[in-house]
């Protein structure tokens, strides 16, 4: 499945465990695997409706993941793993319970509407390795001798922001996404963004994603860039986010929880030979 271009293979599990790293490195190789930019587990939740657990292509384990969710919900839904009330249900991640809103059309869904949760910025909760009042605006890192500017916000997963004056389509992501990614302040890594403010109400911009690399599009990387934006009151309370994949609509007033919305995709189904 995908979400604007970032692609997932989703697995339904039962009880039993296994090793999801290794498997994810072997499913997600693009040229001796199906290739994605992750997997995404449908398990049982004794918390919410059903639980979601996602493996980056290198096997690390991700705490949650924007455009995963959207394809989690329609999976779920279109499979009868969960009975939407009011057009809503609850998904359990590594980063907390999301409550998800479908759009159905002849019993299929059109388009998900996820609350990404409230954004945090205090530097031990991202995290990075500063001692700094939050939020952190702006945070000049040295990367190999150039001074790259960035806004850090953890959405569920850490993420750091960089606004450039130029189209983000010739900023040099291959170069400096994995030297952000890997950088000393971030402990755990980071998810690097690089954006472009076009209007008060539209953003472009492209993601180097923490264990995947570049990828088409990234749904919490959005929530965290119309956050970044937001604090530097560049943009209204609701922002399209245009990404090489597609488009992601991301709302926030400053306070409270982030929504995005965004349609979601089933490509094909298989078997995987053990």
């Amino acid at each position: 499945m995908h979400g604007t271009g970032n692609d997932f293979v989703l697995l339904e599990w039962g009880e039993g465990e296994r090793d999801w790293s290794k498997l994810a490195v072997a499913m997600c190789d693009r040229h001796f695997g199906i290739g994605a930019d992750g997997i995404l587990l449908v398990l049982p939740s004794e918390r919410a409706d059903l639980r979601m657990r996602m493996f980056n292509p290198d096997g690390s384990e991700a705490e949650m993941c924007g455009n995963g969710v959207r394809c989690f919900a329609k999976y779920a839904v279109e499979r009868g793993l969960v009975r939407p009330r009011d057009g809503r249900f609850s998904i359990e991640t590594v980063a907390g319970v999301l409550t998800t809103e479908v759009a159905l059309a002849d019993g299929r869904v059109k388009r998900v509407r996820t609350s990404m949760g409230v954004p945090r910025f205090a530097p031990a909760e991202i995290p990075v390795a500063v001692e700094a009042e939050p939020p952190l605006k702006n945070l000049s890192l040295d990367v190999e001798g150039q001074t790259v500017a960035v806004t850090c916000v953890s959405m569920g997963n850490p993420h750091a922001v960089h606004f450039s004056a130029r189209p983000v389509s010739s900023y040099p992501l291959e170069e400096i996404g994995p030297r952000v990614e890997h950088h000393e302040l971030f402990p755990q890594r980071v998810d690097f963004e690089v954006a472009r403010v076009l209007s008060r109400d539209l953003i472009e911009a492209r993601v180097w994603e923490r264990g995947a690399g570049p990828t088409l599009a990234c749904g919490s990387g959005a929530c965290a860039v119309m956050v970044a934006a937001h604090l530097q009151n560049m943009v209204d309370d609701k922002v399209d986010i245009k990404f090489p994949g597609g488009t992601l609509t991301i709302e926030w007033d400053g306070r409270g929880e982030v929504y995005m919305s965004g349609p979601a995709g089933e490509v094909f189904t298989g078997e995987w030979p053990e």
